[in-house]
């Protein structure tokens, strides 16, 4: 994806006019820009493949600073499905980490999962 093509993205997910340049210096050099308040107004580089840098969005606020909504069926399976396509992991092992994750730990189990995705998969 080109710089322009993930500007395009950001922009429509901050609510901005997409046709506007996204800085993009500070992220590249700091590794973190905050843009905004907003959800999606934090750019974060994961890091580099192949000499380039991998870019996200995010919500300034910390992974604790929010009130944890367990993932619906549809919302697993789609995770799982991602996971998956990978080849790092089998349908266990993806049962096994989502399972523990925030939002899914308590509410579904290894076991939940691995029924699930061995109906949709």
């Amino acid at each position: 994806m080109t710089a322009d093509q993930f500007a395009d993205i950001a922009a429509q997910e901050m609510y901005r006019t997409p046709d506007i340049d996204l800085e993009l210096e500070e992220v590249l050099t700091e590794g973190r820009a905050v843009l905004g308040e907003g959800r999606y107004e934090t750019l974060v580089c994961a890091g580099q493949i192949d000499g380039m840098p991998v870019l996200t969005f995010t919500a300034p606020w910390g992974l604790n600073d929010v009130q944890w909504v367990p993932p619906s069926a549809a919302y697993l399976r789609f995770l799982a499905a991602g996971l998956l396509s990978t080849g790092a992991w089998d349908l266990e092992a993806i049962a096994s980490y989502v399972a523990a994750c925030p939002g899914a730990s308590g509410q579904w189990t290894q076991q939940d999962i691995s029924r699930l995705l061995s109906e949709g998969f």
